[in-house]
């Protein structure tokens, strides 16, 4: 048969300067780019593994329009030069996508069929500037290109190492470097071994512009993640999908801030990218460019706008979780929550006017700044921190006086905010000791102390203000062993307070609440918290029996297979009207732990911690911790002798607002 060979214009020590740097996987991507080039419909990947899971091949099939054999001086002959040059419609355009692949392997074989030929080209990594090629009959061709009219077919062997990527990383890293081109021509894909590869998570945002009565659709994609190679550009598409060209956006220096905008239009099509703005004409259409990339920059700077807002958010509380904010030991609880949520809001307003201070931080550098803002908030020196943030934040002095008085307004507004929310938690208090101290018999239906609980769960300490909604399962698995717990729910006259009989007793009920929420544990790794409170029946006092009980329930959670998780952590709860004047063991046991420094605190290992409390410790401990604000505040509280039992009950069922 006829065979054929040629050189490249370069030395194979230039070939491989080019891609000292180049990462194995990226030959594989060059490869599929290639087969996109030739108007390919779809790409498939395959890897074939020997006995010793030793990969012994990679193809790449595509069904495009194969190589045109009579023009491999413009290709294969060509290094930092193609056909496809200036054609922003195709991917390659410096002719040396081909040669990557000794960056992976030392073969490579180029199985073509066009028109009436059928051709196979050799490339050894050895001699890489050099291609040894022959025609082929058609019982010699690849098998895989059997069925096609037209396409090529890339088989690497004799690789040179193990770091080939797995599957899954393959996958991953084809989604993230096809997934703007895939999410625009829809009709095209991927597959590796015969998985079809997907568009990675995004958000779409569309808008319908006209521009001088030219009608264009403007589609903006985020990616959550940001593209392996591609960068933020703005295409102009024109029919089939066309790429009429392209200009780099102005969100590539944004803060994870990733997107593919694109405009749709049929004035597109006459629209002839290299024309001189010499003739009228296309001087005109050019403005008619400027104009539609200057709408899509802004439509981008919206999305930016909302995005930036969710993401600092996000990136407060990560801040939060992790401890980057002063712990304010030693002060007020109320006065330390206020300070917290002003040094919040004050480090949010910095990183929506210039994301760059905190987004380059490591986090050291980061606690740093923030205590340093914290502390010179609450100082005589606070007007100081405009003075810094105009010498160091890159704003105009309009934005810079907007910072300020956001800033102001803030502060005033967290004062406002937590003064309410103390008053609102002390009338609280106020009503739940006249409920324990002359109303406690009167309590008897489930759901009414349900929803006390539920709406004052900050009564138990800060870090259970917001225990979220239940979670069906964990929830139901919670109660269920529950109930496996022996006599859990008997009251026998031991129990009861004096004043009140058995029978009244035994119509009021145990209140049970279970939250499974997100947290961090004390170095810094994601955890579940699982918060289980058990609230006895006010008639109890709490006694060795209940210690007992809480001990049989933590051992039976222990030991169930759906709370295995070395990432549940659990707080358990026991809560009652008072502790019997008669027990040793609970006040013992907290005894033995007081060095952990946690009030109530009866056990304590790496995954289960319990604690014992009444409600006369819950209350003075929410005197002592606020006794500075409350004293300050001096507020009257209502005599609540006349009020009904019901009414009671029903402003505490109201959910008492978090600090601000």
């Amino acid at each position: 048969m006829k065979t054929f060979q040629g050189t490249a214009e370069i030395t194979d020590e230039g070939v491989k300067k080019h891609f000292k740097n180049y990462e194995p996987p990226n030959t594989i991507f060059e490869l599929v780019w290639n087969g996109f080039d030739a108007n390919a419909s779809c790409v498939n990947v395959s890897t074939n593994f020997n006995d010793l899971d030793g990969l012994e091949s990679v193809e790449i099939v595509d069904d495009g329009e194969g190589i045109d054999i009579e023009s491999l001086s413009n290709s294969f002959e060509k290094f930092n030069e193609s056909t496809k040059k200036d054609d922003d419609n195709k991917h390659g355009s410096h002719g040396k996508g081909r040669l990557a692949f000794h960056r992976l392997c030392a073969s490579a074989s180029w199985y073509t069929k066009r028109n009436d030929y059928d051709v196979k080209i050799d490339i050894e990594a050895s001699a890489i500037r050099d291609y040894q090629g022959r025609y082929l009959d058609k019982s010699q061709q690849h098998a895989l290109l059997s069925g096609l009219k037209s396409g090529t077919c890339v088989v690497l062997k004799n690789f040179q190492s193990n770091n080939f990527p797995s599957e899954d990383e393959l996958i991953k890293k084809l989604s993230k470097e096809f997934g703007w081109y895939l999410a625009l021509n829809t009709d095209q894909c991927i597959k590796l071994n015969g998985k079809t590869i997907s568009i990675p998570s995004h958000e779409l945002h569309e808008r319908a512009v006209k521009i001088f009565d030219y009608d264009f659709t403007v589609k903006v994609i985020r990616w959550d993640d940001k593209p392996s190679s591609e960068k933020s550009y703005n295409y102009l598409i024109a029919n089939k999908n066309k790429v009429v060209t392209k200009g780099l956006s102005k969100a590539n220096n944004k803060v994870s801030f990733h997107t593919s905008a694109y405009a749709f239009s049929e004035w597109l099509d006459g629209y002839d990218p290299d024309g001189l703005e010499l003739d009228p004409e296309c001087a005109g259409s050019k403005k008619v460019v400027r104009e539609i990339y200057r709408r899509m920059t802004e439509f981008q700077r919206e999305i930016y706008k909302d995005y930036l807002r969710r993401y600092v958010d996000n990136e407060i509380n990560r801040f939060d979780e992790r401890g980057y904010f002063p712990s304010y030991s030693g002060l007020d609880r109320e006065y330390a929550e206020w300070r917290k949520e002003n040094t919040k809001k004050t480090v949010r307003e910095i990183y929506l006017a210039d994301p760059q201070v905190f987004s380059r931080l490591n986090a050291k550098p980061a606690k740093i700044l923030i205590r340093l803002l914290d502390k010179i908030l609450v100082s005589n020196e606070n007007d100081t921190v405009f003075d810094v943030l105009e010498g160091v934040i890159d704003l105009s002095s309009e934005n810079l006086e907007r910072l300020a008085e956001q800033l102001k307004v803030t502060t005033l507004e967290n004062i406002i905010s937590t003064i309410e929310t103390l008053q609102r938690r002390q009338q609280s208090v106020h009503m739940l000791k006249e409920v324990m101290d002359y109303r406690f018999s009167e309590i008897l239906e489930t759901p009414d102390l349900q929803k006390i609980i539920e709406s004052n769960t900050w009564l138990f300490g800060p870090q259970y203000t917001t225990l979220g909604a239940e979670e069906d399962t964990f929830t139901s698995i919670a109660k269920n062993l529950r109930s496996k717990i022996k006599d859990v729910d008997l009251v026998t006259d031991e129990d009861i307070e004096n004043g009140v009989g058995l029978d009244g007793a035994n119509r009021q009920v145990d209140l049970f609440l279970a939250r499974k929420i997100p947290a961090f544990d004390s170095g810094g790794n994601q955890i579940f918290k699982c918060v289980i409170i058990e609230i006895k029946r006010p008639s109890i006092s709490l006694s060795k029996k209940h210690l007992q009980q809480v001990d049989d329930y933590c051992e039976i959670v222990s030991k169930h297979p759906a709370f295995g998780s070395a990432k549940m952590k659990f707080e358990v709860l026991l809560i009652g009207r008072k502790i019997s004047k008669d027990d040793y063991q609970i006040r013992q046991r907290m005894n033995n732990l007081k060095d952990k420094a946690e009030f109530g605190l009866v056990t304590y290992d790496e995954k289960i911690k319990c604690y014992v409390k009444d409600w006369y410790t819950i209350f003075d401990e929410f005197d002592l911790s606020n006794s500075y604000l409350l004293r300050t505040l001096n507020s009257k509280l209502d005599n609540l002798s006349d009020r009904k039992t019901e009414d009671i009950v029903e402003n505490l069922q109201v959910r008492t607002p978090e600090m601000t």
